[in-house]
């Protein structure tokens, strides 16, 4: 799965999964309550009925109950009985199954001197100068209680770190992805530049230079200093200036029409007042403009039409330029992701034109672009959002 274009289901996903840790751990938290609440309950009415037993000294069914009701009944807390000079009558609760006489007589005494540690003894007199001794400690139940949360906050944890690491590998893997799309992009953009003057090249070999030529090769050479100042922005502090917008579209479609196919069509239809002017930064606006022209151009099977269009919001306070074409358009479920970095349809290329488009919109000029419309095999209509 790529984290990155999953970020937001990733997200959730680890919400969703520490919700259900929480509601587990209160759910079982609480089962361990009300076990113990149940059970202090049951040991309060026991000793009570033992206290009521023990009144009558020579009843002697007195022994009996303590050791077969309040020892043998006991089921949970760990139980020792001894006589007054505390010599171990029997025990309840402790695990000494398989145990040699010796070894079970050593762990008895352990577990005596444990519990004399945490717990008073309870004192039965038995006769004259005679006396039981019950000794007791908490049960395993209170302690996976006392170290329960020890137990959560680790597999909390543990869980935070593996996320933690999961979206750390997928930063590193973006970043990687985007050193790499980068390259790509500086091999696309130059692609086109370098074409056309090896073309010129070809041509000046047996034919004369004229005017009309060297203009063309001035362009691409022009072309290629403008590919240079726009890479040497992405990253630096970048200065917006006052320009013409009209200006500057119809310069960039100017240049695109004789390198694009013939059976492809560049409209422009501007709606700005004359010598309208808007903050940005030309080199990059202009990155962008092409990227989403060439989409056009991709997007477009045979033949067909690419359109810009520059209007002013009905306050006049945004400028709105959008782009269309009639190509093959977008699947809907894929729309949110055409500006995430490596997505594209193509088989050339990298996915990363739309991408850095986004950044240089959103991040350096403050405004916004996104796909406005698009229908299968109807085409897809970009917007984009400047503030006046």
């Amino acid at each position: 799965m790529n984290l990155y274009q999953n970020r937001f289901r990733f997200k959730v996903a680890i919400i969703v999964v520490a919700f259900l840790i929480g509601f587990v751990s209160l759910y079982y938290t609480n089962t361990l309550v009300s076990q113990l609440i149940q059970r202090e309950k049951a040991q309060i009415t026991l000793f009570s009925k033992a206290l009521r037993y023990l009144w009558d000294r020579e009843n002697e069914e007195s022994m009996k109950f303590i050791l077969e009701e309040i020892i043998k009944a006991n089921t949970s807390v760990p139980t020792i009985a001894t006589d007054e000079n505390e010599n171990i009558i029997t025990e309840r609760n402790l695990n000494t199954k398989g145990m040699s006489e010796e070894a079970k007589q050593l762990y008895l005494e352990k577990e005596l001197a444990r519990m004399k540690e945490e717990f008073p003894p309870i004192k039965i007199n038995i006769g004259k100068d005679r006396y039981h001794l019950i000794y007791y400690r908490s049960s395993d139940l209170i302690y996976q209680l006392k170290y329960y949360p020890y137990i959560q906050l680790t597999v909390i944890a543990i869980f935070g770190l593996l996320a933690y690491l999961a979206f750390s590998y997928s930063r590193r893997a973006e970043q990687n992805r985007v050193w790499v799309g980068l390259a790509k992009e500086t091999a696309h953009q130059l692609g086109t530049p370098i074409s056309s003057l090896l073309a010129w090249v070809e041509y000046l070999k047996t034919n004369a230079m004229t005017e009309e030529i060297l203009d063309e090769i001035n362009k691409d050479v022009r072309r290629l200093e403008i590919i240079a100042a726009r890479f040497s922005n992405i990253g630096s502090q970048t200065a917006l200036l006052q320009e013409d917008i009209a200006k500057i579209i119809e310069e960039m479609l100017a240049y695109l029409r004789p390198r694009i196919s013939t059976k492809i069509q560049l409209e422009y239809h501007n709606f700005l007042p004359y010598n309208f002017s808007v903050r940005l930064n030309r080199y990059l606006f202009e990155w962008v403009l092409e990227n989403l022209i060439k989409n056009s151009v991709d997007a477009i099977q045979a033949e067909g039409k690419i359109v810009v269009e520059t209007r002013l919001s009905s306050k006049d306070k945004l400028l709105y330029i959008d782009i269309s074409d009639n190509g093959k358009g977008i699947p809907p479920r894929k729309i949110k992701r055409v500006f995430d970095p490596g997505y594209t349809t193509k088989k050339r290329g990298w996915g990363l034109g739309l991408t850095l488009a986004k950044r240089i919109i959103e991040e350096y000029h403050k405004g916004k672009i996104f796909v406005k419309y698009s229908e299968l095999d109807k085409g897809t209509k970009f917007r984009i959002i400047l503030k006046r």
